[in-house]
């Protein structure tokens, strides 16, 4: 089996202001300062450039939430892979599910854009994951199949081992019901089937678990065979939560 270090995203959605983001970055360092682990911080487009510099030299590197696929155009709102770059950001989140629910991004979408963050050397945080009625319906499977043969489409083998996947039920998003740790390695071993299945190095890809996690639950969660890290929502706004999962991680 491929080592894979961990991978530990805090995703901050629309919270904290680029003052905000500063007083976080420099509580957050000294907590994580010999930390193995790689830490991303996912930061608001306005926050980007303040965190970037913030954290030079340090473990963490930084991820947009979301970009648009082509490099320049007539679209009002939207940031390029090319702009991110020239802002020194390392990655981007990709097919988050609110993005995907309020947002009404599509798989078509995520299949142009997956290939463009990848030629602009961005990492891309693809996240998959199924509803609480999908769940329900025994569909989990079904789902996270078809969105990451879809939004992979256009990744061939050879650049797969540069993809971090993010398994997101949806479900467990913000609501404080987090899979537990059974349900969310049976996931995840899972997509790694899948992607096993497209070639490539899939035992290098680093898969996450996102979904209310938690200091206290992080730990039992990262510690399964297939889950590599975790996408963090509402427990990376606290930097000493923060540092706490990095640690658990390992």
């Amino acid at each position: 089996m491929a080592e894979r270090t961990p991978y530990i995203a805090a995703n901050w959605k629309m919270h904290k202001t680029v003052a905000e983001a500063a007083a976080f970055v420099d509580s957050l360092l000294p907590r994580i300062s010999a930390t193995p682990n790689d830490v991303v911080i996912c930061a608001s487009y306005l926050a980007l450039s303040e965190v970037v510099e913030r954290s030079r030299g340090s473990a963490v590197r930084v991820a947009a939430q979301n970009m648009h696929e082509d490099d320049t155009g007539a679209f009002t709102g939207e940031v390029s892979a090319l702009m991110l770059v020239e802002a020194e950001v390392d990655g981007v989140v990709l097919g988050h599910s609110e993005r995907r629910q309020f947002f009404n991004e599509t798989d078509e979408a995520l299949a142009r854009k997956m290939p463009a963050a990848l030629a602009a050397g961005l990492e891309p945080i693809l996240c998959v994951g199924e509803s609480e009625a999908a769940r329900d319906a025994e569909q989990t499977e079904a789902v996270l199949e078809r969105q990451l043969q879809a939004d992979l489409a256009a990744v061939g083998a050879g650049s797969l081992a540069e993809v971090v996947i993010a398994y997101e039920p949806i479900w467990a998003i913000g609501t404080g019901r987090t899979a537990t740790p059974e349900q969310a390695q049976e996931a995840c071993a899972f997509i790694r089937d899948v992607l096993r299945e497209r070639g490539g190095a899939a035992d290098a890809v680093r898969i996450l678990y996102g979904g209310s996690v938690k200091p206290g639950n992080a730990a039992e969660l990262m510690a399964q065979e297939d889950i590599d890290g975790a996408l963090v929502g509402g427990a990376s706004l606290d930097p000493d939560d923060f540092a706490a999962i990095v640690e658990a991680a390992g």
